[in-house]
């Protein structure tokens, strides 16, 4: 049974609760996301896992995209529960073809799409010096092409329904640099300004497109760094500790439901403090 917090206790006051019992009720059993339908690319493990996960928990069904088919088939049937559908499809969003062929599945499947969540991404890290031209070209079809194709994909159908929520997965480093990430941060930096541009474009059609930017996570991208560089990174944030894909999750939840509607060609920085700007 769900109880009243004891800071909402605190904060308004046990008649005042007691009073509006039931519209507190209404508010902390209702789904946010009910009957509606998100795709999150690379939301198999890690940042896309969590945010599969919390926009399940709000009602949304489920699409889960990955180059990793088994791996996306194992977390959508983790999520499937009751009235909640998940499905799993693997995609790799450099080819056109294969994002369209999924966009349609989706479509055949459930008839709308109202969230996509752009969060497939990969690093290819060195100093720019030696860096291969293949890597460039890699990181920045992955995380910049993948994010057009999916929003393209998408427009048509959101347009019609003259509602849609597109949050793009940034990246501290593409507001701030890094050294030894030059395609990476170039794809970030890139992607920001991609988000402002589709949120200019289509907010008469009830599209709202915004990023968030995580700063270090602790994820299996940053679960391979020494102890010094860890040690490191967290002198350098404020709050004392890595992120986790939960922080993230918290900011896309928050973009893609009915609360952030006026809120469109944003940067939400989730770094702990790292980056103030």
């Amino acid at each position: 049974m769900w109880r009243i917090p004891k800071a909402w206790t605190r904060r308004y006051g046990k008649s005042r609760l007691d009073s509006s019992k039931p519209e507190i009720w209404r508010y902390a059993n209702r789904m946010r996301l009910s009957g509606q339908v998100a795709i999150v690319t690379g939301g198999a493990r890690g940042i896309g896992k969590a945010i599969s996960q919390s926009l399940s928990v709000e009602g949304a069904h489920l699409v889960i995209t990955d180059v990793n088919l088994s791996e996306a088939q194992q977390t959508a049937n983790e999520l499937a529960s009751g009235t909640r559908r998940s499905l799993a499809l693997e995609a790799n969003v450099t080819e056109g073809k294969a994002v369209a062929d999924m966009v349609d599945r989706t479509l055949q499947e459930f008839g709308r799409i109202d969230v996509l969540v752009n969060n497939a991404g990969i690093t290819r890290d060195g100093l720019l010096l030696r860096m291969k031209e293949e890597d460039w070209d890699l990181v920045m079809n992955v995380n910049l092409k993948g994010a057009f194709h999916c929003t393209k994909s998408v427009l048509a159908t959101m347009s019609k329904q003259r509602r849609g929520r597109i949050v793009n997965i940034a990246s501290i480093v593409g507001v701030m640099g890094n050294a030894g990430q030059a395609n990476y941060a170039a794809s970030k930096a890139a992607l920001i300004g991609f988000t402002k541009s589709v949120a200019r474009e289509y907010a008469s059609r009830g599209i709202t497109a915004n990023a968030v930017a995580p700063g270090f996570i602790d994820t299996a991208m940053t679960q391979n760094l020494t102890p010094e560089v860890r040690e490191g990174l967290m002198k350098q944030i404020p709050l004392g500790r890595l992120g986790v894909p939960q922080d993230i999750a918290n900011a896309v939840r928050f973009l893609v439901s009915e609360e952030a509607g006026y809120i469109t060609g944003q940067v939400i920085h989730v770094n702990g403090g790292m980056l103030m700007v």
